[in-house]
């Protein structure tokens, strides 16, 4: 047997030009774009909230919610004025006061965390359960809660952040709506400066954080396992809120240091993708036909953006 009949046209340096470019496009493909390949395309800014803190989005009903303070900018202030509304993906208000039911009251609700049919929020030195569906209510007591600002479900597991108290906790079962359900809090770490504020699941069963102290104190991003001590993932870049993480790794967030909405790559690139915020908070992404949109409300300014971004 003639061994060259069989070597690889490569091998024998015989590959066409042609098909070299059609296979480095192909590789060019299969490989996620870097953050710096991010970029805005579109902006629409809608006006007319009342301190937004959050959206999220609900895939099933096709909907944002938005949690507003409502009456003044004091986050901490017991005063029974928030609120949660209900907006289309187009912007529109379909219900604004869609949470709480008549009857009940939240103070300041800050982060969204949307599954299926339920939602969770904050409320200052508590965590909230609503039924989106039947607009049921339940509420937790976090005690020694100072500041409670982002709620994540990982898991069964819900966690919170606590940014003023430099606190992490957690509270099991997540669904804790029926009354028979007696959750389990348990503070899961504090005093580690962190100081955690927007909270997200990674895709390698982590949870991620993005910390938030003041505009002398910077924080970073970290990443923690369940049961583990919390692993840094960047060096301290702002005081930083939003936070959601894309198929490639590659991180969105919000930083109110200089007002913008950024991506961080896994090899440390920071690429502003838009800016001019006063107070950038707990974002959310949708995808749609038209592509990925990034949803900022900015809480100093009274607005909801809708940022589209591409490459």
């Amino acid at each position: 047997m003639n061994r060259r009949s069989v070597r690889p046209v490569w091998a024998a340096g015989m590959l066409r030009p042609g098909l070299l470019l059609l296979l480095l496009a192909c590789l060019a493909l299969a490989l996620p774009a870097p953050a710096s390949a991010l970029r805005k395309t579109s902006e629409k800014v809608l006006t007319g909230f009342k301190f937004p803190e959050s959206v999220a989005y609900d895939s099933q009903a096709k909907v944002f919610y938005v949690s507003e303070f409502g009456s003044a900018l004091k986050p901490s202030e017991k005063d029974s004025a928030g609120y949660i509304l209900k907006m289309s993906l187009t912007g529109k208000v379909l219900e604004k006061h869609f949470l709480p039911a008549a009857g009940e009251t939240i103070n300041k609700p800050k982060g969204l965390w949307v599954k299926g049919n339920r939602l969770w929020t904050t409320d200052i030195d508590a965590a909230v359960i609503f039924d989106t569906q039947t607009k049921k209510m339940r509420r937790v007591e976090l005690p020694g809660a100072t500041f409670a600002n982002d709620p994540t479900v990982l898991g069964n597991t819900l966690y919170v952040s606590d940014s003023r108290g430099d606190q992490l906790y957690s509270v099991e079962p997540a669904d804790f709506l029926d009354s028979s359900v007696e959750p389990k809090v348990t503070v899961v770490w504090s005093g580690k400066g962190i100081d955690p504020n927007g909270l997200y699941p990674g895709q390698d069963g982590s949870l991620l954080m993005a910390g938030f102290k003041s505009g002398d104190e910077h924080r970073g991003i970290w990443s923690m396992r369940p049961g583990q001590d919390p692993k840094e993932v960047s060096k301290p870049i702002g005081r930083l809120d939003g936070l959601y993480e894309m198929k490639d790794g590659t991180l969105l967030v919000t930083n109110w240091d200089n007002g913008s909405l950024f991506a961080y790559s896994k090899m440390g690139e920071i690429t502003k993708l838009a800016d001019g915020f006063k107070g950038p908070a707990d974002l959310c992404v949708v995808f749609t036909r038209r592509g990925m949109t990034v949803v900022v409300p900015d809480l100093v300014k009274s607005e909801v953006r809708f940022i589209r971004v591409g490459m």
